[in-house]
């Protein structure tokens, strides 16, 4: 696995993984017509303009040997007044293909977006989990990653979500 700056020409393997994940990740959250219903077009074409912007999302995709993308990670200021946007970076979208989770993938992806936020001058960073994502959960907790007690509702599909606020220190590295 490689992991490198996302181009326009991933667009539609990013939204392909978007995809994906989300329908095998949130299967038991969301009702099924909603995730069967996503589509691959309409994800590429929001990721084109991202990645086409004139200042395009930092986003990283993690990368097989034959090249094809099986992972991303999106990550920029955080966006709202609650917290620190000039010290605290957000992880705003971290997904992989199921077929290669549990395999460093998504850990990979995780700890280069770390680094470049870190590159970037931020001292902590912040990103949002489903409460009932439990798989997810425990990914961001075994790196180092802690709720902060903040928990917003999101309501997708007609479904309203408990979203869990992670938090961790970017100059701390988790230990094993």
């Amino acid at each position: 696995m490689s992991i490198r700056a996302a181009l326009p020409a991933d667009a539609a393997a990013i939204a392909a993984v978007h995809v994906r994940s989300w329908q095998v990740a949130y299967r038991a959250l969301l009702p099924h017509p909603y995730l069967d219903g996503l589509d691959v077009e309409e994800r590429t074409a929001v990721w084109s303009a991202r990645l086409e912007a004139p200042e395009p999302a930092s986003v990283l995709v993690a990368t097989e040997a034959g090249g094809r993308v099986v992972g991303f990670c999106a990550f920029r200021a955080w966006p709202d007044d609650d917290l620190d946007a000039a010290t605290t970076g957000e992880i705003a979208a971290l997904y992989a293909a199921p077929e290669v989770w549990g395999s460093g993938v998504g850990r990979g992806l995780l700890a280069a977006s770390e680094e470049a936020l870190a590159a970037d001058g931020f001292r902590e960073a912040a990103l949002w989990v489903l409460a009932d994502n439990t798989r997810g959960r425990r990914f961001y907790e075994a790196g180092g990653w802690r709720p902060d007690g903040t928990v917003v509702q999101d309501t997708t599909a007609g479904r309203t979500l408990d979203e869990l606020r992670y938090r961790r220190p970017l100059f701390v590295r988790p230990t094993a």
